[in-house]
């Protein structure tokens, strides 16, 4: 969000919850507190330019689970708008259904369920492939940032 933030570009926080998320470092010790700028229930792609799924390991199955989120999702691919997605947020591509075929990257321990979905998936920082970008974990930040920034066109 930041570099998206940095490059002059206005993000939108949507999550479940109304009020603020706290974001993770790692999966359990409590990092940044956040405002969420809008529900994602009542979202609509066509209100955004692009779409940026968090990794982490709680992040990521709760929103697997939610089928707002994975209904944005697939509406964000329908439109041929980019998204990206990091860490464990694949999970939420599976869920959309969106992955079959699709060359992309993980959090390692993803690779058995992206492949099992019908993905190609790869060890690398980074790998775009039909306007979706994936990213393997926070070290890969700058590569996947870059990316970000080329895709989003910020």
């Amino acid at each position: 969000m930041k570099a998206l933030q940095d490059a002059g570009a206005k993000t939108v926080l949507l999550s479940a919850e109304e009020g603020t998320v706290v974001a993770l470092q790692g999966d359990w010790d409590r990092g940044q507190e956040f405002p969420v700028d809008a529900p994602i229930a009542g979202a609509k792609a066509e209100d955004f330019d692009g779409l940026v799924i968090p990794g982490g390991t709680l992040n990521a199955d709760s929103l697997r689970v939610d089928a707002d989120a994975v209904a944005l999702t697939k509406a964000f691919a329908a439109a041929g708008k980019p998204i990206a997605s990091i860490c464990h947020g694949p999970w939420v591509l599976i869920e959309a259904g969106l992955v079959d075929g699709l060359e992309m990257t993980s959090y390692t321990a993803l690779e058995t369920d992206l492949k099992n979905a019908g993905a190609k998936w790869k060890d690398a920082e980074v790998v775009t492939d039909r306007g979706i970008t994936t990213s393997r974990n926070p070290d890969d930040l700058e590569a996947f940032n870059a990316r970000l920034l080329e895709q989003f066109g910020a």
